[in-house]
Protein backbone atom coordinates (compact mmCIF):
# COMPACT_ATOMS: atom_id res chain seq x y z
CA UNK A 1 0.00 0.00 0.00
CA UNK A 2 1.43 3.27 -1.02
CA UNK A 3 0.55 7.05 -0.35
CA UNK A 4 -0.79 9.35 -3.23
CA UNK A 5 1.48 12.14 -4.25
CA UNK A 6 -1.43 14.45 -4.56
CA UNK A 7 -1.65 14.01 -0.40
CA UNK A 8 1.51 16.71 -0.36
CA UNK A 9 0.63 20.27 1.60
CA UNK A 10 -2.28 19.54 3.59
CA UNK A 11 -3.04 20.36 6.97
CA UNK A 12 -6.63 20.09 8.02
CA UNK A 13 -6.95 21.83 11.03
CA UNK A 14 -10.45 20.37 12.42
CA UNK A 15 -10.88 16.01 13.11
CA UNK A 16 -13.67 14.45 14.14
CA UNK A 17 -12.35 12.12 17.57
CA UNK A 18 -14.30 9.59 19.55
CA UNK A 19 -16.10 9.93 22.87
CA UNK A 20 -13.32 10.27 25.59
CA UNK A 21 -15.20 7.67 27.42
CA UNK A 22 -14.97 5.20 25.35
CA UNK A 23 -11.49 5.49 24.43
CA UNK A 24 -10.67 5.00 28.21
CA UNK A 25 -12.78 1.75 28.25
CA UNK A 26 -10.80 0.48 25.05
CA UNK A 27 -7.97 1.48 26.73
CA UNK A 28 -8.04 -1.42 29.28
CA UNK A 29 -7.50 -3.94 26.74
CA UNK A 30 -4.50 -5.46 25.15
CA UNK A 31 -3.65 -5.19 21.38
CA UNK A 32 -4.49 -8.78 20.79
CA UNK A 33 -7.69 -8.95 22.71
CA UNK A 34 -9.23 -5.85 20.54
CA UNK A 35 -7.59 -7.15 17.21
CA UNK A 36 -9.66 -10.74 18.20
CA UNK A 37 -13.18 -8.37 19.53
CA UNK A 38 -12.95 -6.67 16.03
CA UNK A 39 -12.91 -9.68 14.29
CA UNK A 40 -8.88 -10.34 13.70
CA UNK A 41 -8.28 -6.68 11.69
CA UNK A 42 -6.52 -3.35 12.06
CA UNK A 43 -3.14 -4.76 13.00
CA UNK A 44 -0.33 -3.03 11.38
CA UNK A 45 3.20 -5.14 10.54
CA UNK A 46 4.67 -6.84 13.47
CA UNK A 47 8.10 -5.02 12.59
CA UNK A 48 6.17 -1.87 14.22
CA UNK A 49 7.42 -2.23 18.26
CA UNK A 50 8.14 -0.42 21.10
CA UNK A 51 11.30 1.47 21.71
CA UNK A 52 11.70 0.68 25.09
CA UNK A 53 10.30 -2.50 27.15
CA UNK A 54 6.70 -1.08 28.79
CA UNK A 55 5.77 1.06 26.39
CA UNK A 56 1.73 1.22 25.72
CA UNK A 57 -0.55 3.90 24.47
CA UNK A 58 -4.09 4.12 23.81
CA UNK A 59 -5.53 7.29 21.82
CA UNK A 60 -7.02 8.87 18.87
CA UNK A 61 -4.97 9.69 15.76
CA UNK A 62 -3.72 12.58 14.95
CA UNK A 63 -1.66 11.41 11.49
CA UNK A 64 1.27 12.82 9.96
CA UNK A 65 2.36 12.08 6.31
CA UNK A 66 6.28 12.56 6.17
CA UNK A 67 8.80 12.68 3.74
CA UNK A 68 12.06 10.54 3.81
CA UNK A 69 14.69 11.90 6.21
CA UNK A 70 12.89 15.00 6.67
CA UNK A 71 10.85 15.57 10.02
CA UNK A 72 9.46 18.95 9.07
CA UNK A 73 5.87 17.65 9.80
CA UNK A 74 6.07 16.71 13.21
CA UNK A 75 6.67 20.25 14.04
CA UNK A 76 3.40 20.93 11.95
CA UNK A 77 1.43 18.57 13.61
CA UNK A 78 2.07 19.51 17.12
CA UNK A 79 -0.08 22.70 17.21
CA UNK A 80 -2.73 20.02 15.99
CA UNK A 81 -2.56 18.08 19.14
CA UNK A 82 -4.88 17.89 21.86
CA UNK A 83 -5.14 16.67 25.44
CA UNK A 84 -4.69 12.58 24.92
CA UNK A 85 -4.44 12.38 21.10
CA UNK A 86 -1.47 9.84 19.75
CA UNK A 87 0.61 10.90 16.41
CA UNK A 88 0.99 8.09 13.96
CA UNK A 89 3.12 8.70 11.15
CA UNK A 90 3.98 6.85 7.58
CA UNK A 91 6.17 8.28 5.28
CA UNK A 92 6.22 8.59 1.30
CA UNK A 93 8.72 5.65 0.74
CA UNK A 94 10.16 3.76 2.96
CA UNK A 95 12.82 5.37 6.01
CA UNK A 96 14.43 4.17 8.67
CA UNK A 97 16.55 7.35 9.53
CA UNK A 98 15.73 8.89 13.14
CA UNK A 99 12.75 11.13 12.66
CA UNK A 100 12.27 11.93 16.33
CA UNK A 101 13.58 12.07 19.72
CA UNK A 102 13.58 13.92 22.86
CA UNK A 103 13.00 17.32 21.82
CA UNK A 104 10.00 16.50 19.94
CA UNK A 105 8.54 14.33 22.59
CA UNK A 106 9.32 17.58 24.89
CA UNK A 107 7.54 19.36 22.64
CA UNK A 108 4.41 16.79 22.00
CA UNK A 109 3.87 15.84 25.85
CA UNK A 110 3.31 19.91 26.53
CA UNK A 111 0.60 19.39 24.12
CA UNK A 112 -1.20 16.85 25.89
CA UNK A 113 0.32 13.76 23.32
CA UNK A 114 0.24 10.52 24.80
CA UNK A 115 2.94 8.80 22.38
CA UNK A 116 3.95 7.88 18.59
CA UNK A 117 3.62 5.19 16.24
CA UNK A 118 5.77 5.90 13.47
CA UNK A 119 6.55 3.53 10.18
CA UNK A 120 10.29 5.40 10.12
CA UNK A 121 13.28 5.46 12.43
CA UNK A 122 13.69 6.70 16.41
CA UNK A 123 16.35 8.38 18.54
CA UNK A 124 17.21 9.16 22.46
CA UNK A 125 15.69 6.05 23.08
CA UNK A 126 17.02 6.01 26.52
CA UNK A 127 15.88 9.75 27.36
CA UNK A 128 12.32 9.00 25.48
CA UNK A 129 12.14 5.92 28.51
CA UNK A 130 12.88 8.42 31.56
CA UNK A 131 10.44 10.76 29.96
CA UNK A 132 7.80 7.87 29.86
CA UNK A 133 7.01 8.53 26.04
CA UNK A 134 5.74 5.97 24.89
CA UNK A 135 6.81 5.00 20.87
CA UNK A 136 6.32 2.69 18.94
CA UNK A 137 8.88 2.31 15.68
CA UNK A 138 10.36 0.30 12.22
CA UNK A 139 13.64 1.13 13.68
CA UNK A 140 16.06 2.84 15.82
CA UNK A 141 18.85 4.92 14.46
CA UNK A 142 20.80 7.58 15.47
CA UNK A 143 20.82 8.81 11.56
CA UNK A 144 19.21 12.91 11.51
CA UNK A 145 16.83 14.13 9.32
CA UNK A 146 15.98 17.65 7.49
CA UNK A 147 13.58 20.45 7.38
CA UNK A 148 13.16 20.95 3.81
CA UNK A 149 9.97 19.27 2.35
CA UNK A 150 6.09 19.49 2.69
CA UNK A 151 3.69 16.48 4.21
CA UNK A 152 0.38 16.71 5.61
CA UNK A 153 -1.44 16.14 8.74
CA UNK A 154 -4.63 14.68 9.24
CA UNK A 155 -5.01 12.90 6.33
CA UNK A 156 -5.48 9.48 5.62
CA UNK A 157 -2.01 7.71 5.86
CA UNK A 158 -0.42 4.36 5.12
CA UNK A 159 1.51 3.20 8.48
CA UNK A 160 3.19 -0.69 7.95
CA UNK A 161 0.57 -1.58 5.68
CA UNK A 162 -2.69 -0.67 7.37
CA UNK A 163 -4.58 2.69 6.59
CA UNK A 164 -4.87 5.02 9.78
CA UNK A 165 -7.57 7.67 9.32
CA UNK A 166 -7.86 10.71 11.66
CA UNK A 167 -9.14 10.38 14.91
CA UNK A 168 -9.17 6.69 14.59
CA UNK A 169 -7.90 4.85 17.84
CA UNK A 170 -4.46 2.94 17.69
CA UNK A 171 -3.80 0.72 20.91
CA UNK A 172 0.04 -0.23 21.26
CA UNK A 173 1.19 -2.44 23.40
CA UNK A 174 4.37 -5.60 23.44
CA UNK A 175 2.02 -7.77 20.98
CA UNK A 176 2.13 -5.19 18.67
CA UNK A 177 -0.47 -2.02 17.21
CA UNK A 178 -4.30 -2.15 16.00
CA UNK A 179 -5.98 0.72 14.80
CA UNK A 180 -9.85 0.67 15.34
CA UNK A 181 -12.39 2.96 13.33
CA UNK A 182 -13.57 6.12 15.41
CA UNK A 183 -17.20 5.12 14.81
CA UNK A 184 -16.65 1.59 16.12
CA UNK A 185 -14.47 2.58 19.25
CA UNK A 186 -17.79 1.86 21.56
CA UNK A 187 -18.69 -1.35 20.16
CA UNK A 188 -14.90 -2.62 19.92
CA UNK A 189 -14.69 -1.41 23.75
CA UNK A 190 -18.09 -3.60 24.38
CA UNK A 191 -16.89 -6.67 22.27
CA UNK A 192 -13.91 -6.88 23.87
CA UNK A 193 -14.80 -6.83 27.65
CA UNK A 194 -17.51 -9.62 26.42
CA UNK A 195 -14.48 -11.62 25.15
CA UNK A 196 -12.08 -10.62 28.27
CA UNK A 197 -15.41 -11.94 30.64
CA UNK A 198 -15.10 -15.45 28.46
CA UNK A 199 -11.60 -15.39 28.73
CA UNK A 200 -11.55 -14.83 32.92
CA UNK A 201 -14.04 -18.10 32.37
CA UNK A 202 -12.04 -20.51 30.64
CA UNK A 203 -9.01 -18.95 32.68
CA UNK A 204 -10.56 -20.75 35.85
CA UNK A 205 -11.48 -24.04 34.27
CA UNK A 206 -8.03 -24.08 33.12
CA UNK A 207 -6.54 -23.40 36.86
CA UNK A 208 -8.88 -26.41 37.51
CA UNK A 209 -6.65 -28.47 35.43
CA UNK A 210 -9.44 -28.96 32.87
CA UNK A 211 -7.92 -29.59 29.18
CA UNK A 212 -8.92 -27.34 26.08
CA UNK A 213 -9.75 -30.77 24.19
CA UNK A 214 -12.73 -30.17 26.75
CA UNK A 215 -13.28 -26.48 27.05
CA UNK A 216 -13.68 -26.31 23.80
CA UNK A 217 -14.98 -29.58 22.37
CA UNK A 218 -12.37 -30.76 20.70
CA UNK A 219 -12.33 -34.66 21.00
CA UNK A 220 -15.37 -35.14 18.38
CA UNK A 221 -13.97 -33.18 15.27
CA UNK A 222 -10.38 -34.82 15.81
CA UNK A 223 -11.74 -38.43 15.71
CA UNK A 224 -13.77 -37.01 12.98
CA UNK A 225 -10.51 -35.53 11.47
CA UNK A 226 -9.01 -39.11 11.82
CA UNK A 227 -7.16 -38.23 15.31
CA UNK A 228 -6.62 -42.05 16.82
CA UNK A 229 -5.05 -42.75 20.35
CA UNK A 230 -2.15 -46.00 20.32
CA UNK A 231 -1.08 -47.40 23.44
CA UNK A 232 1.97 -48.95 21.63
Amino acid sequence: MTQRLNDLGIVRTRIERPDSADVARLSRFGVATIHEAMGRVGLLRPYIRPAYSGATLCGPAVTVLLQPGDNWMFHVAAEQVQEGDVIVAGCTTESEDGFFGELLATSLTARGCKGLVIDGGVRDVADLEKMGFPVFSRAISAKGTVKATLGSVNIPVVVANAVVNPGDVVVADVDGVVVVPRELVGAVADASQKREDNEEAKRQKFREGVLGLDIYGMREPLAAAGLEYVED
